[in-house]
């Protein structure tokens, strides 16, 4: 008489199937909003990205002149055409106490920020947004931005890179790697330009939070940097740091209240698309060093006086023996 299936291996499948039958949900569900949503308004004008010297020490000054004048005319522009909203998100970037190695005020937008004197910096943080992140959303990226350089010191620089065109949350897009595939070269890129300013004198870290992660998981090879941090991670679509084929150190950690928990953390075919990420960053089997983030929600990682802030504003300093683990 042939055994049949194992308890466990039943189990087993039907864990599988059901994550298979959930990615298909989000899938078929995600097209209508971004579809109607894309319909009701009409991408806005602008003009085209400043044209630039190689970013070098002595032309941030003329590159941080040269944006923020692209961004005050992308907010007229935006004026003029009755979009008030990026009119104002633009007119904040053209303010002459902004710092902008780049800007694109185009469909949902571009910006990659410094906050701190780049020059002569100490040490270098790169953030890597996640879904929902342009132009009109940016002030929120930024604050993290923010609260991170406050917590670090002044002989650091934190650059908010918003370099590509992130996926939004309720999208196909935000479950495949595709958006990440095309961030990648231009996130190698930057970092490549940014030793033209801070040399192989300060230590570069690369803090990637949500579908951020994806994107710095699809650049991780060969990158410059010394540390690579996934917060709020669905995967990187590695199964592994050593699959990631990066020299950084690389860190994870996810909130106890981030909803991202719950999502399956797998790749599955579905109509002849790969969907889903992989492996779980915070699980033993992705060997990355793990670290506490406290109750922090998806959102909250850079939430002043968290263990999350705290944890990342340490790695950055090179204080990892202070890291707390979770």
């Amino acid at each position: 008489m042939a055994a049949g299936p194992t308890p466990g291996g039943r189990a087993g499948r039907v864990v599988r199937r059901l994550r298979r039958t959930l990615l298909a949900v989000l899938v078929m569900g995600a097209v209508v909003v971004p579809v109607a949503a894309a319909a009701a308004r009409p991408r806005i004008p602008a003009p085209a990205p400043a044209t630039l010297a190689p970013l070098t020490v002595s032309t941030l000054d003329e590159a941080y002149a040269a944006n923020g004048a692209n961004a005050a005319e992308a907010s007229r522009m935006a004026a003029d055409r009755g979009d008030s909203t990026r009119a104002a998100a633009d007119r904040a970037m053209a303010e002459s106490s902004r710092h902008f190695l780049s800007f694109d005020g185009r469909g949902p937008g571009q910006a990659v920020e410094v906050f701190g004197d780049l020059a002569e910096a100490d040490r270098v943080a790169i953030l890597v947004p996640g879904s929902d992140t342009n132009l009109e959303t940016y002030d929120r990226f930024r604050a993290g931005a923010l609260s991170l350089h406050e917590r670090l010191g002044p002989r650091t620089a934190v650059v908010a890179w918003l370099g590509y065109e992130a996926p939004r949350t309720v999208s196909t897009t935000v479950l495949t790697t595709d958006r990440a595939e095309a961030a990648a070269p231009r996130l190698k890129g930057f970092i490549r330009e940014l030793r033209g300013v801070v040399g192989e004198k300060a230590p570069v870290s690369l803090l990637c939070h949500s579908y951020g992660t994806v994107v710095c998981g699809r650049a991780a090879q060969d990158l410059d940097v010394h540390d690579m941090v996934l917060v709020g991670s669905p995967g990187t679509g590695a199964d592994s740091v050593e699959a990631l084929h990066t020299s950084a150190r690389v860190w994870a950690a996810r909130g106890a209240d981030d909803w991202i928990a719950g999502v399956p953390h797998t790749r599955a075919d579905l109509f002849g698309t790969t969907v889903g990420f992989g492996t779980d960053p915070v699980s033993p089997d992705f060997g990355a060093h793990v670290f506490a983030a406290g109750g922090v929600g998806h959102s909250d990682y850079f939430t002043p006086g968290s263990v999350s802030l705290d944890n990342l504003a340490r790695i950055v300093l090179g204080d990892t023996s202070e890291v707390t683990r979770a």
